[in-house]
């Protein structure tokens, strides 16, 4: 499918994962799940922003969602997504991808209610296109003040990836993004420092690390730190590169 509003080529890949019949043990060391990725064969034909939103559907309840590239992200309950082939039921940590274009309806079920969160990334024109008809509550949790910086010409990757530090883990070594990401906490507390300083991040907390952005995160608390990230790079580099960036002259 061609996306006439970006140029970006969105490919869908969802990954579920099965319900267990019991609950896993907490983690021992760092787990990460891709949810949702792309490829883009171009990210520089216009600026490009980020922005979250979260979609909440009371049980029963119906909302059409359109017009905008994005990856959704079950945060709680479960929703049916139809109008993307077969329906889709989407429980808590499963994600789809979505490209502008496209219109799904969302309905909640089980039940309980539903909270989608919905990763935009987006020209400065479809920052405030209305994405949702029905009787869901929109909220805008987020978007960059700026377009994101420093993206490079060629293919880019896009994904939302599921990660959870060990309780105890102590902070990583510095390091920067290659592209750009957008951080946020599921569950837990972690450490996050820039700068020399370091400050607690708890549930709901968004996080944006621009190229260059020198970080460490850990986990002091005594429960794991689960978050996802929306990230983007160029194809064939690491979306995580250590240390600092390099100087330009």
């Amino acid at each position: 499918m061609r996306l006439t509003t970006t140029g970006i080529l969105f490919t869908a890949m969802v990954l579920a994962v099965s319900a267990t019949a019991q609950t896993p043990p907490p983690p021992t060391a760092t787990v990460r799940k891709v949810v949702a990725a792309t490829k883009l064969p171009t990210v520089t034909n216009v600026p490009l922003y980020f922005k979250v939103q979260s979609i909440t559907l009371s049980p029963g309840q119906k909302s059409a969602l359109s017009g905008i590239n994005s990856v959704l992200y079950q945060l709680s309950g479960s929703t049916d997504v139809s109008g993307v082939g077969e329906t889709k039921t989407l429980s808590a940590g499963d994600g789809l991808l979505m490209a502008a274009g496209t219109t799904v309806e969302l309905k909640a079920i089980g039940g309980a209610q539903s909270v989608v969160l919905q990763f935009v990334l987006s020209p400065a024109s479809d920052l405030d296109r209305p994405a949702t008809t029905g009787l869901a509550e929109v909220k805008e949790l987020y978007r960059t003040a700026a377009p994101i910086p420093d993206l490079k010409s060629g293919p880019h990757d896009l994904n939302l990836t599921q990660v959870t530090f060990p309780a105890g883990m102590p902070s990583n070594a510095p390091h920067y993004r290659s592209g750009a990401a957008l951080y946020y906490i599921v569950s837990g507390t972690g450490a996050n420092t820039v700068g020399g300083k370091t400050e607690a991040k708890g549930p709901g907390s968004l996080i944006y690390e621009p190229y260059g952005l020198v970080h460490q995160w850990g986990n002091p608390g005594s429960e794991p730190l689960t978050f996802v990230s929306f990230n983007i790079n160029q194809e064939g580099v690491a979306a995580v590169l250590p240390g600092a960036p390099p100087r330009t002259q």
